[in-house]
Order: structure tokens, then C-alpha cells, then sequence
């Protein structure tokens, strides 16, 4: 554990997610069952926003005017499989002190996790992009402000996010929750005024059969219901809570943050399923099929309703959902760099780069395609979304299932089934999505199939066996692979006497392996050798900039290295370090010839064959690239 000497960088080198709210809310102190429940309340409201932004929208608008009533199933499958998701999720972060990304991180190897944040990114991007869109929407609803300018001035409100940070999680959860509330009300006025059938209400909750233009829909609700960013996010946000680590207090936490999570994201079900029921209980309802805009369905709703209120109320809600969602869309970005990259830069820098990936795209659509795609626009971004949500469910399913790191909180039988069944209609239902796509295009455009087998084609089977391999890898990594040498004939023993160990490299990764490598160095070279502490600085920017980085990260690694050294010039022995930066397999081999050393000790990677046949090795590259002897300490 890296533990720099301020409180301030313990918080970041100790891998904390969201280190500037960590543990910032106290939990433990409050003695009435009231106080305790408000103490944990508010994590799930932030990820409850995501659960109806201005992409649940376009989707729900568009589903209740081409069907009605029919897809409120939908809905409610997707609420109730975002409720488990999110708890499992919770349970990641309050249990391991650990958010997805970082778990991810942990558990699989580069190659992977630069695919999976990748992947995330483009999720916060497409998320980003439909409340961009939604804002400027919004604005244009109110004020009549052109759709580029208000595109373009939603980069203003992310630093909304900075001054809220500034004064405290409950302040933020409080700004968020009452944005939340803006919405919530805005349509309960709005049922009231469009007087629904409850009949076809109480009939769309019976599941059908869908068509593929249905099934696009309904994959595009589970994509903006369930969504990839959030289950990065609430595992992240639970750890803003101080708690009780011991048996009972992780067993409190959980039901807590269990109910906080159903009171949410059931105001969230009621949200999306007042838009789908506004949609089918007026457009449907007069026969107008193919209202997708957000633009048609606020400009139809006065004549429809009777009264001007209804659109006000309409684009409000609209403004502050997309408000509300943009500042958790910032803080999953932030989760997900620093959690698959372990790369820290400036908040605002941050923040600026996520919402550019949003906001290049709309301008370019709207710019080129003109304002009616906005709403195509959003609803692909929110199918985007569901896409993806295999690469997060699947990790996130594994990890609270692994007994070996959750103990007695890992997930039992029951739960780990209906995650599974969860995970198996997502998936089934995107490769259904994906082949028709792929299918129909093939079908339509026959003079670019060659174009369409060298790129989609191969995307999608990558994909495929990104995702096969995320799934199996835990099975694989039960089996273990012993390497053994072919038989040779047996050769004479010498008794050449060799010199002692005068100089011992002990390479340093800041892992639980550090204690035992450097007791099996000491146990070589004694009392009379130097031992010289190596570690090499792997981060994005060490990688581009080598020793010209200043980063956060390396500055910590100094201070940690000092530290081991401090601790083992204390017990009498002579000890120097060495920091460098870049690739392990080539930095470490390069930095022992240069010192000198006559033993490398080094930790074992554990990995199973599989992964060493993708990834490869440190310890394999580095002992043929060395000149003395190499100590591997498993």
C-alpha cells in the first residue's frame, strides 16, 4: 500500500476512488435508526439521474408514440435489473473498497483493459452526447436559442461540478436531488393533465412479443435504463460514506445502500414511465405513430392538452434532467481514467476533454445533418449504450462473486443466478440487435458488403471474444500451468565456489509481495551487501514522457521508495533506489545491468497459461534480458 506522507496524497496513492470525497460523509456517530438511514442516503439518487436523462427521452417518447402502452414491461424489467446491477455494484465498493474500473484493473490484464476503457469511454461519451443534446434542447424549448449555440454552451456547466465538489457530497446530493425532484413533479402535473387509460396501463406491464422495430426501441430503454457508466459510478460514490468496518457495521452499510438504491431508482421507473405513458396517452392515442423528436412531442403537446402550461413544464424538466445527469456522466469520466489508466490530471482539464467527445459530435451532426436528427441521434447513443453493458455486467458479476476477495459477502446461489439471467437477456438481446444490423445492411447495400466484412464484421467478432474471454477467464485462471523441460542427460557436478551476493536489485511494485521479496534478498546478501531498490513508473504519462514526467504518481513513488528505504537503513543495512519510467519488460532488465548488481529478486506475476500466452510476462522477458542471477519469490 503506497502511504506518501501528507493525508492528502495517502488518499490518492492508497487508490481511493474519488479520493476528494472519500470517506467525507460520516455514517458511524449516528445512533438513531433515522439519522443512520439520511447518513447513507444519496449515492443512488446521484446514479438515479442517469436513469432519466434526456436519452430516456428520445427512447421513451418514441415508444409510446409507435406502441402505446405495449413496452412499459420493458421499463420494468429494466428497473429491475438496473436495481440488482446497482446493488451489486454497491456491494463492489463498500465491501473492497473498490470501484469497477479499479477492480478491472486489478483482475485483468493490460491488453483487456484497454479494450474495456475504451468501451467505457464511449459509453460516458454517448451518454454525455444525449445530455449535451438534451440541455441545448431544453434551451431552445424555453428561449428559442439556436441548437449549435446551445450545444456549445453546455461546455459552461461543467464546472458547475467543481464548485459543488468544493462544498461537500451532501451539498451535491442535495443540488442533485432537487433537480430530481424539478422532474418528478413537472410529470406528475403532466399526467394529470393528460388523463391516461390505466387499463392499458396495467396491460403494457404484461410482457409481449416485439417486433425489430420494437426490439430496437426496447434495446435502446435497457441501454438508457441500465447503463454502463452507472455501475462504474455507484461504486464509486458509496465510498464517500465513513463506515463501520467490521462484520456488522459492511452488513448495515449493505442494507442501506440497498434501500437507497430502491427508493431511487424506483422514483427513476416512475420518471421514464410517465414520459412512455404521456407519449402513448397523446400521440399514440390521436394516431401520431412517429413522434420521436423531443422538439415534436413539447411543440404537440399545448394543442393536445389544453393548456400552455404542459410544454413549460415539458422543456423545465427536460433542463434539469439534463443538468442533473450531466455532472454524474463528469464524475464517471473521472472514475474511469483514473481508475483503468491510474492517470490523474487537473479537474477541470478532465472534465473539458469529457465533454468535448460529447460535444465535436453533436455540433458535427447538427451542423451537417441539421436539428430533426437530433432525436435518431439520441436514441442510437442510448442503444450505444446497451451495447456495451456486457463488458461492464459481466466483470462487475464476477468480482462480487469471488470468495477469495469478498468473503462471507460475496453474492449466494440465488442472486448470482438472476445476475447471470440479467447478464444472458442483455447480451442475447444486443447480438440479436447486432446481426440483424448487420444482416439488413448486407441486404440493403450490396455493392459495399467488402466494405462491411473488413469493418463491422470484424468489430463484432472482436468484441465477441473480448467478451467470451471476460467470461471464462476466471475459470481459466483455476487451472495452472507447469512448464517442464524436456529430459537431458544428466552432467557432471563442479564444485566451483561462487562469490556472495555483494549487490541485490529487489524490483518494487507497491503490492503485498514487496515484504517477501525483500526478506529472501536480505536472506542472500546478509549484513554486507547494498541492496538497491528498484521501481519502474508504468502510467500512461511515464509511458510518453519517460523521466521528464512530474506527475502526482511519480512523486508518490519516490516518497514510497524512500520510505522502504528509510525503514531498511533503520535495521542497519546499507540501501539505494532507482525510479524509472516506462515498459517493466525493458526498463527493469536496462536499469539492473547499468547498477552493478549481481542478483535480481522479483515477484511472481501468478498469471495462468492462458494469459501469458496472450499477454506475456515481466518475469519471463526480464530474467533473459539480465546478466546475473535472478531470485523469483512466489
Amino acid at each position: 500500500m503506497k502511504q506518501p506522507s501528507s493525508s492528502d496524497a495517502r488518499k490518492h496513492a492508497s487508490g481511493h476512488s474519488l479520493s476528494e470525497v472519500y470517506a467525507t460523509v460520516e455514517t458511524t456517530g449516528k445512533k438513531s435508526l433515522g439519522k443512520r438511514l439520511l447518513a447513507f442516503l444519496g449515492p443512488a439518487y446521484l446514479v438515479s439521474v442517469g436513469y432519466m436523462d434526456p436519452g430516456n427521452w428520445a427512447t421513451d417518447i418514441a415508444g409510446g408514440s409507435q406502441f402505446g402502452y405495449k413496452l412499459i414491461w420493458v421499463l420494468l424489467m429494466s428497473n429491475l435489473m438496473a436495481l440488482l446491477l446497482q446493488s451489486l455494484s454497491a456491494r463492489l465498493g463498500i465491501v473492497r473498497n473498490r470501484d469497477l474500473a479499479q477492480a478491472s484493473r486489478e483482475a485483468y490484464p493490460g491488453w483487456i483493459n484497454s479494450f474495456l476503457y475504451i468501451l467505457a469511454e464511449i459509453a460516458i461519451a454517448a451518454t454525455d452526447l444525449a445530455e449535451v443534446l438534451g440541455m441545448a434542447i431544453g434551451l431552445q424549448l424555453l428561449f428559442h436559442l439556436p441548437l449549435l449555440a446551445g450545444v456549445s454552451l453546455t461546455v459552461l456547466d461543467t464546472f458547475i461540478l467543481l464548485q459543488l465538489q468544493n462544498l461537500g457530497m451532501r451539498k451535491m446530493e442535495a443540488f442533485i436531488l432537487s433537480l430530481v425532484t424539478i422532474v418528478g413533479l413537472s410529470f406528475l402535473m403532466e399526467m394529470f393533465f393528460a388523463q391516461p387509460d390505466l387499463g392499458g396501463i396495467a396491460g403494457g406491464l404484461i410482457p409481449s412479443a416485439l417486433n425489430n422495430e420494437a426490439l430496437y426501441i426496447a434495446i435502446g430503454i435497457i441501454g438508457a435504463t441500465v447503463m454502463p457508466h452507472n455501475l462504474y459510478l455507484h461504486s464509486a460514490l458509496v465510498q464517500s460514506r465513513k463506515i463501520d468496518k467490521s462484520r456488522e457495521g459492511i452488513r448495515s452499510a449493505l442494507r442501506f445502500n440497498i434501500l437507497d438504491s430502491t427508493i431511487a431508482l424506483n422514483l427513476a421507473f416512475f420518471v421514464n414511465a410517465a414520459i412512455l405513458v404521456l407519449a402513448a396517452a397523446t400521440f399514440f392515442r390521436n394516431g401520431m405513430y412517429d413522434v420521436s423528436e423531443i422538439q415534436d412531442a413539447h411543440q404537440f403537446l399545448a394543442p393536445i392538452l389544453g393548456t400552455k402550461l404542459a410544454p413549460i413544464l415539458f422543456a423545465v424538466a427536460l433542463i434539469a434532467a439534463g443538468q442533473s445527469s450531466t455532472i454524474t456522466g463528469t464524475l464517471s469520466g473521472q472514475i474511469v481514467m483514473e481508475g483503468y489508466l491510474n492517470l490523474r490530471i487537473q479537474p477541470w482539464l478532465r472534465r473539458l476533454i469529457t465533454r468535448a467527445l460529447a460535444i465535436i459530435p453533436a455540433l458535427l451532426v447538427i451542423w451537417l445533418m441539421g436539428e430533426k436528427e437530433t432525436g435518431k441521434m439520441l436514441i442510437f447513443s442510448q442503444v450505444l449504450l446497451s451495447l456495451q453493458l456486457g463488458f461492464a455486467v459481466i466483470p462487475l458479476i464476477h468480482f462480487v462473486s469471488d470468495k477469495k476477495k469478498m468473503g462471507e459477502f460475496a453474492i449466494g446461489r440465488v442472486t448470482k443466478i438472476f445476475s447471470w439471467l440479467c447478464a444472458l437477456v442483455i447480451i442475447g438481446l444486443n447480438v440479436k440487435l447486432v446481426v440483424d444490423e448487420i444482416t439488413g445492411w448486407l441486404t440493403t447495400y450490396p455493392q459495399h458488403s467488402t466494405l462491411i466484412w473488413t469493418t463491422a464484421v470484424p468489430v463484432a467478432a472482436l468484441c465477441a471474444c473480448v467478451l467470451l474471454y471476460i467470461t471464462l477467464m476466471p475459470l481459466l485462471n483455476k487451472r495452472k500451468h507447469a512448464i517442464r523441460p524436456p529430459h537431458v542427460g544428466l552432467q557432471k557436478l563442479s564444485q566451483e565456489e561462487l562469490p556472495g551476493f555483494h549487490r541485490v536489485a529487489i524490483a518494487i511494485d507497491f503490492s503485498d509481495a514487496d515484504s517477501k521479496a525483500i526478506a529472501h534478498a536480505i536472506a542472500q546478501g546478509g549484513n554486507m551487501a547494498t541492496y538497491v531498490l528498484i521501481h519502474i513508473v508504468e502510467t500512461a504519462g511515464a509511458m510518453v514522457y519517460g523521466k521528464e514526467i512530474n506527475d502526482f504518481e511519480t512523486g508518490a513513488d519516490k516518497e514510497n521508495l524512500t520510505q522502504y528505504a528509510s525503514a531498511l537503513t533503520a535495521k542497519g543495512y546499507r540501501v539505494e533506489t532507482k525510479l524509472g519510467f516506462g515498459n517493466p519488460r525493458r526498463k527493469l532488465p536496462e536499469i539492473v545491468n547499468e547498477q552493478k548488481v549481481n542478483l535480481l529478486v522479483m515477484g511472481a506475476h501468478g498469471h495462468s497459461w492462458f494469459k501469458d500466452l496472450i499477454f506475456g510476462t515481466t518475469v519471463e522477458s526480464v530474467r533473459h534480458r539480465v546478466g546475473v542471477a535472478v531470485l523469483i519469490v512466489k
